[in-house]
């Protein structure tokens, strides 16, 4: 199911103490996508790659410490123009905020882009995308975009 967020309410959300939000300097890029590779899905990473690819950038990431340690990411217009997600934050890292700030984070950077609405695509934690920002969902929505897509042999 695909979900429709309003940008205009979407609430600010600062970074959870000790933890910084921010999109990755290209140094990182390599290292970002394979670690959602390893932690998510070869999918989630190839998404990420383009995000990664776009000017300006579309991914946010969640950092600890110093040396950084990553703890999440999120980008949007990776899959289409107005889409965000993928979202994915360590085990972990959930229930602190982490991920609530990356959608957050990637949300205000679409409404200053020009966007007045945000679509999630395939949402599978959709009370955390409503409790979040308010995201409905999209009736009939099911496979949406993603039909026809290329998937790995079992």
């Amino acid at each position: 199911m695909d979900m429709l967020i309003a940008l205009h309410r979407v609430p600010a959300s600062p970074a959870p103490a000790g933890s910084c939000i921010r999109k990755p300097i290209g140094p990182e890029h390599d290292l970002v996508a394979a670690w959602i590779a390893h932690h998510f899905t070869p999918t989630w990473a190839s998404e990420a790659r383009a995000a990664l690819a776009n000017r300006p950038l579309t991914l946010f990431i969640a950092t600890r410490g110093d040396p950084s340690e990553l703890l999440g990411f999120c980008s949007y217009d990776a899959t289409a123009r107005g889409f965000v997600g993928p979202i994915g934050v360590l085990d972990a890292a959930r229930q602190t905020g982490i991920g609530a700030a990356l959608l957050l984070a990637c949300l205000h950077d679409m409404r200053a882009m020009g966007y007045g609405y945000a679509v999630a695509g395939a949402v599978g934690a959709p009370g955390f995308f409503r409790r979040v920002a308010g995201a409905i969902d999209i009736p009939d929505s099911t496979p949406g975009i993603y039909a026809g897509m290329l998937r790995a042999a079992p």
